[in-house]
């Protein structure tokens, strides 16, 4: 079967095998790639040498093409987009973060870039900055999620971009491939369905309770830190979610669920008891977030003094995409309700308004940083009505 995607990657079906952070491993990329789809590595959180020897891995087992999924907000992001060239891969697909400071060197090695987006906006975006295709994830997917459905996010992403779709999300038979074909798409890619495979290296509780899974049987955490996750109900989304109605804050419930999913996938441990519930202390190893040239949250003491701050952990932009101007400059006075900047978090591209009338006295945050919940973004001054 031909499609753009087939002709662009070189594979005999369009079918991309999901970048599954502990699952996507050289063994089921291999196998996928010589069945004539896409496989995939996961990066996910891991050290860029253990990807470099998982690429090298592959390639023992497959002369067809296979790619790397990269997680953006991985410490190691820019050593694993290095290995990428380095080892002459050429097809990375990319979640949670824009790869716009990769692309010119990704381009130039001839890697074929696929972002998975969540958003009409960031598949926009992602083409501008010169993204060979798209995935359009739908919430029906595991993981990390955006909003909108496969069935309505396809279709919009398809009629809003010029380069080949991926249809992602909810989509584990021929059912779905047809359907995402009737929507527009030009491949489909699939998780949760090769989890379960011979290939896949997971532990068989964890495929066993996939298996058994029935409709309802699935849940979202993360809503209110602006990180939706979704996840198999167990005893541990059940104290993350009475957690997040606490009030807790997204480190010390990221805190919580460190290598909870390693011990799924590897362990079989399909419950998971998360611990001193109730007495949160702080992480261990915090989420690197860079502030460098940045005032920081205690610097800011002036009681007459008013800051627009981020309402989620992401990143920061200061124009609609990457050859616009800045929605707001120093000096500039803006309304409440006016748009000041986006902050993507997890494929979504959020627009950050002003609450009230204001002038723009400093910008706190540079293009593509990386921010905290609560970081100044701007200092303001109040306007009077």
């Amino acid at each position: 079967m031909k499609t753009e995607i087939t002709e662009l990657l070189g594979i005999e079906y369009p079918v991309i095998q999901g970048g599954m952070a502990w699952v996507a491993e050289c063994h089921l990329a291999a196998a996928v790639s010589n069945a004539g789809g896409l496989g995939l590595i996961a990066a996910g959180g891991a050290p860029a040498e253990w990807v470099r020897e998982q690429i090298r891995e592959t390639k023992k087992l497959t002369d067809k093409p296979f790619g790397v999924n990269i997680m953006l907000m991985n410490p190691e992001s820019e050593k694993v987009a290095k290995v990428i060239v380095e080892e002459g891969v050429k097809v990375v697909t990319t979640g949670a973060g824009s790869p716009e400071k990769y692309m010119a060197d990704w381009k130039a090695a001839g890697v074929k870039v696929i972002p998975v987006v969540a958003s009409v906006a960031l598949a926009k975006r992602m083409e501008r900055c010169g993204a060979d295709a798209v995935v359009a994830e739908g919430c029906e997917a595991g993981g990390h999620i955006g909003e909108l459905t496969t069935m309505v996010l396809v279709p919009q992403v398809v009629d809003a971009v010029k380069i080949p779709v991926i249809a992602a999300g909810g989509i584990g038979d021929g059912r779905g491939i047809a359907a995402a074909f009737m929507l527009g798409a030009e491949a489909v890619q699939i998780g949760t369905r090769f989890v379960v495979s011979k290939e896949s290296i997971v532990h068989e509780n964890y495929k066993e309770r996939i298996i058994k899974a029935k409709d309802i049987d699935s849940t979202v955490t993360g809503r209110t830190h602006g990180h939706p996750v979704r996840c198999l109900r167990n005893q541990m989304t059940r104290e993350y979610i009475k957690l997040e109605q606490e009030g807790k804050s997204f480190e010390e419930l990221e805190y919580l669920t460190l290598g909870t999913l390693r011990k799924a996938v590897q362990e079989g441990d399909v419950k998971i008891k998360m611990s001193r519930r109730g007495s949160v202390g702080a992480p261990a190893a915090p989420m690197s977030v860079s502030t460098q040239g940045v005032d920081t949250v205690e610097s800011i003491d002036s009681e007459d003094e008013s800051y627009i701050t981020s309402p989620i952990v992401g990143t920061f932009y200061a124009a609609p995409s990457p050859d616009a101007k800045a929605f707001v400059k120093v000096g500039d006075r803006v309304k409440a309700g006016q748009t000041v900047c986006i902050l993507e978090a997890m494929k979504l591209m959020n627009e950050i308004e002003s609450d009230y009338d204001c002038e723009i006295e400093a910008v706190l945050a540079s293009n593509e940083q990386k921010v905290e919940y609560g970081q100044p973004l701007f200092k303001v001054k109040k306007l009077e009505d």
